[in-house]
């Protein structure tokens, strides 16, 4: 299960979320991300690692997939092939443009496509922290990857509440796995 949707959407807060309400059922895994940024666990729930351990795990293939975007080096580990022999549904927060690719390794992945009101990223995006004024407003105005045309995504709208967008994708994630 593919996670993606524009900054300030709140992917990773619905994955947190879901994490919780679906501990001990083992049908799913929730992935950590790699990526060269120091980690932020209250921000973002990832596996932080400089450019050069990143590029040495890299090579010793130590990584199912991997991508670039703003800047910086993301990779999902090796166990979400484990994960998925083993049959689970397997949730990771990627970026639009790894889409493809991950489409292409993967053929029966599906993918939730997390949306909210452009006011809501502002705030959201300014509480992180993480850029200025100038850099949330051209975040904002930029337009993502598209979708291939062939990936119809399961579409979450996390414009309201945390509890009724976390409901909304755990029911999402459930009725994938039922699949």
């Amino acid at each position: 299960m593919l996670v993606v949707g524009p900054s300030g959407v709140g992917k990773d807060t619905l994955i947190g979320g879901a994490r919780q309400a679906l501990d001990g059922d083992k049908r799913f895994s929730f992935v950590r991300r790699f990526v060269t940024r120091p980690a932020d666990i209250d921000l973002e729930d990832h596996v932080s690692l400089d450019r050069q351990a990143f590029a040495t795990a890299k090579r010793a293939g130590r990584f199912a997939l991997t991508w670039q975007a703003h800047g910086l080096d993301y990779a999902l580990p090796i166990g979400v092939d484990t994960d998925l022999a083993l049959g689970r549904v397997v949730i990771a927060n990627i970026s639009r443009h790894a889409v493809p690719e991950a489409v292409a390794k993967y053929p029966l992945c599906r993918v939730i496509q997390v949306s909210a009101e452009i006011s809501l990223r502002a705030a959201r995006l300014s509480k992180r922290g993480r850029e200025t004024h100038d850099q949330i407003v051209a975040r904002l105005a930029r337009e993502g990857a598209a979708l291939p045309a062939n990936v119809e995504p399961v579409v979450i709208d996390n414009s309201s509440t945390l509890a009724i967008g976390v409901a909304a994708f755990v029911m999402a994630l459930r009725r994938i796995a039922e699949d």
